[in-house]
């Protein structure tokens, strides 16, 4: 794993491939046919212009009456909800959503870190969209096959600490089906669908950090053969004992 570093700070409309381009060419890091590449989604959401000004926001009543009990921002409160679907839980001043894309995560995924001041960085509208842009951008200018994956830290129930998790994915696959295959005793496997996306994500925070400056890690070694997205990480509703 590679942390690739040297891309400055992202602005909306700036060419993300171009900049991440140049700051691998500026490394001795030659890359190879397979490897991966992992991107912060932050940069990526920046580049795209999922940025919001708080200044233009008003809060709904909802909003003000959550902020007010529990000491947060009435206008950030309003931009989660409005990148929301559904309300999954409000309590003990936390709130979880799930999004448009159907992730369930804190504040929709919405978040001030590594923002200018005034301002939070939203989801990418599209993740694997964004994730396939890059690859092949990446793909015509290094000659080789890649994968890409945009990866963001997410919180998880029964888990202390939080982990990346693949948003988008293109190239690889985002799940490798391991059911119909045997166990080192014979039995079949039933159930065991690895969620490798997932894993190369949080494989790659090991480099990437949340305050070294370091949004792309490129790993390498890693074998794959099919393609896949991450819309395909969202379990469906009517398989998710827990809604």
């Amino acid at each position: 794993m590679f942390g690739i570093s040297g891309l400055g700070e992202i602005q909306p409309g700036d060419d993300l491939a171009a900049q991440m381009i140049a700051a691998v060419r500026a490394t001795e890091l030659r890359v190879g046919g397979g490897d991966i590449f992992v991107v912060a989604q932050k940069v990526v959401s920046k580049a795209e212009g999922r940025m919001v000004r708080l200044d233009t926001i008003g809060p709904s009543p909802m909003a003000r009456q959550w902020a007010e009990e529990h000491g947060k921002d009435p206008r950030v409160v309003e931009v989660v909800l409005r990148e929301s679907r559904r309300v999954v839980r409000m309590d003990r001043a936390i709130l979880i959503t799930e999004t448009h894309h159907g992730f369930v995560c804190a504040n929709s995924g919405v978040d001030s870190s590594n923002a200018p001041p005034g301002t939070v960085v939203l989801l990418p509208v599209d993740p694997d969209r964004s994730a396939e842009e890059l690859r092949q951008r990446l793909e015509a200018a290094f000659g080789v096959r890649l994968g890409v994956v945009i990866s963001d830290s997410f919180g998880r129930p029964w888990r202390q600490g939080l982990t990346n998790v693949a948003l988008g994915v293109a190239g690889i696959e985002a799940l490798v089906d391991c059911r119909g295959q045997k166990d080192s005793f014979g039995r079949t496997l039933q159930v065991t669908v690895i969620a490798v996306a997932d894993e190369l994500a949080g494989a790659a925070e090991l480099v990437m950090g949340k305050n070294r400056q370091v949004p792309v890690a490129v790993l390498q070694g890693f074998s794959f053969e099919g393609k896949g997205l991450g819309r395909e990480l969202v379990r469906a509703s009517e398989l998710d004992l827990f809604r």
